[in-house]
């Protein structure tokens, strides 16, 4: 019993491994080392992936014309949703399903990027206009409406930054030993990020009060 358990159970993952072959192709553009569920739901044309990426289990990944980019090294838990593009509800005398995609505005159908070295959690939901900045962390079951600054975590409905992962120095150090110089970011740009999110944290507080 047991031998045949094992034998199913390496059926199954060979399968499943054809079938990633099989659809992968269909995704707009994509780099080595991209692991994806083939039961996942995708808008696979306006998709494009970097280098060393895993999407989860069943992922759903949609954007009718606008675009999702991932960036290299990035991971995902389990079913987050990544949902590009929007619906036209302005338009006065007509039923919002009427309204065609020719009929959008560029505004109308804002994209998503996850930038690189980055991890979205379990069933995390991020909607079309964000941008998740390079080595910020998105927990699970969040609900992502504007952007993540990079190297912040995300938590919450609607997902709010609650802490960066280091002070600004660790994170240049981090930079140096990973990336060449004309990627890093800049000691002022940090600094900046940071004393925004501290500002829009403590007026957060004062709204909340």
């Amino acid at each position: 019993m047991a031998m045949y358990a094992t034998f199913i159970d390496v059926a199954l993952r060979v399968w499943f491994r054809l079938r990633m072959i099989a659809i992968r192709p269909l995704f707009a553009a994509y780099g080595r080392r991209f692991d994806f569920d083939p039961d996942g739901i995708y808008s696979f044309r306006t998709i494009t992936v970097g280098d060393d990426v895993s999407l989860g289990l069943r992922p759903v990944l949609i954007a009718t014309r606008a675009q999702i980019r991932i960036g290299n090294h990035v991971m995902f838990g389990p079913e987050v949703t990544i949902r590009g593009g929007n619906h036209r509800i302005d338009i006065v005398g007509r039923l919002m399903k009427s309204v065609t995609d020719g009929e959008k505005r560029p505004e109308d159908d804002p994209g998503v990027v996850i930038d690189d070295d980055v991890w979205v959690g379990a069933r995390a939901i991020i909607l079309a206009g964000v941008t998740i900045g390079r080595g910020a962390v998105v927990g699970a079951g969040a609900v992502v409406t504007h952007s993540v600054p990079p190297y912040a975590i995300a938590v919450g409905n609607p997902a709010r930054v609650v802490r960066f992962r280091w002070d600004v120095d660790t994170i240049l150090a981090h930079e140096e030993l990973l990336y060449p110089a004309e990627k890093r970011f800049s000691k002022s740009y940090l600094d900046k990020l940071q004393r925004c999110e501290k500002l829009s944290a403590l007026q957060r507080g004062n709204d909340d009060r």
